[in-house]
């Protein structure tokens, strides 16, 4: 006999309780795990499909990490010191550039109202705490990047984590399916690949573009000219997953620094303007229609409060799981629509939907 329906909602709010207690206490130790979880499920299906073809689940998950191992290596190899050598020249450079928007503002400022002392002051005392924070800001990004015990754990054991759920990755589902509960297994398991195609086309896709949109990025603004264009190209392709966010923050930061480095030569900064209203219109009309697809039922708007929730409350690992969670929520959400379209409360007494 199944459990009445209000048992049931207490023992899942209680179960839902307990996962979000466990995630905000243990987000930190649990980050390996999500991330080689995260890259077992990215890789599973062509694990599966080098499978298919012949080779043994142990052999295509070892021929895909060692494809993946030499793609790192070569990421490493040739990007990494590039964008290193350029944060560490920003950051040198930082009061630099702080000054000198300080002194054209003064001069137009100066044009325009020659007495203005008082604003003079006001944008040199700015300027002064801008410079202190800015110390602040990379002085603890240096300090968490030079703590070598977080990466090394992470490098460790997240590709460690990935190998064997990778290998075990059917025997796992096939435990999961089993502990389903009989009354509900079937709606859970169609349920669970809808998730499943939202998910991959989501995710997937959104990889492409990300890694589309960095490179063109990065390569437009260094074929111009512009100072840190490379790290400020690649930032604005990894974070081009959250909608306008992308373009809007390397847009800022590109064009602020190119009227600083090309001011009085306004073709250039038209250039580097024109550099991010193109990548907007490749990625709104040819990039996400055909990688993303426009079937994936994630609004925007739906991604950006997953994001902003699940950062500010679980950190990093939060930013890992808002997208899965957002994507569930998406299909139970459409699947309880349907149901409440045919329920007695929307079909009301006469259990049929009213001529309109």
């Amino acid at each position: 006999m199944a459990l009445p329906v209000k048992d049931q909602i207490k023992y899942w709010t209680i179960a839902a309780a307990i996962l979000v207690l466990f995630l905000w206490l243990l987000g930190d130790i649990l980050l390996p795990f999500v991330l080689g979880a995260s890259i077992a499920y990215l890789l599973d299906p062509i694990v599966d499909r080098l499978e298919r073809l012949g080779t043994g689940r142990v052999l295509g998950t070892t021929l895909i990490l060692v494809a993946a191992f030499f793609v790192v290596f070569f990421i490493f190899l040739l990007v990494i010191p590039l964008v290193i050598d350029q944060l560490r020249l920003f950051a040198k450079a930082a009061p630099d550039l702080i000054s000198t928007v300080q002194e054209v503002i003064i001069s137009k400022i100066a044009s325009i109202a020659p007495e203005s002392g008082a604003v003079n002051l006001t944008l040199s005392k700015f300027t002064t705490i801008a410079q202190e924070q800015l110390g602040n800001i990379v002085g603890s990004v240096m300090a968490s990047a030079i703590s070598l015990i977080d990466i090394l754990t992470l490098l460790v054991i997240t590709p460690v984590v990935a190998v064997y759920l990778l290998v075990d990755w059917d025997r796992i589902l096939l435990k999961i399916n089993e502990l389903l509960p009989l009354d509900h297994a079937v709606v859970i398991r169609s349920l669970a690949a809808e998730i499943d195609t939202t998910l991959s086309a989501f995710v997937r896709g959104m990889i492409a573009v990300c890694l589309i949109l960095g490179i063109y990025y990065a390569t437009a603004l260094s074929l111009i000219g512009l100072e840190f264009g490379l790290i400020i190209g690649l930032i604005a392709g990894l974070v081009s997953f959250i909608p306008y966010v992308g373009a809007l923050l390397g847009g800022v930061l590109a064009i602020g620094l190119a009227l600083i480095q090309f001011w009085g030569d306004f073709e250039l900064v038209a250039l580097v303007f024109g550099v991010f209203t193109v990548g907007q219109i490749f990625e709104g009309n040819i990039l996400t229609p055909k990688l993303v697809g426009n079937s994936v039922g994630l609004h925007p708007v739906s991604l950006i409060l997953a994001l902003s929730l699940f950062g500010a409350f679980f950190g990093f690992i939060g930013l890992l799981l808002a997208v899965p969670l957002a994507a569930s929520a998406a299909v139970i959400l459409r699947f309880l629509i349907k149901k409440y379209k045919l329920s007695r409360l929307f079909l009301g007494e006469n259990g049929s939907k009213p001529d309109t």
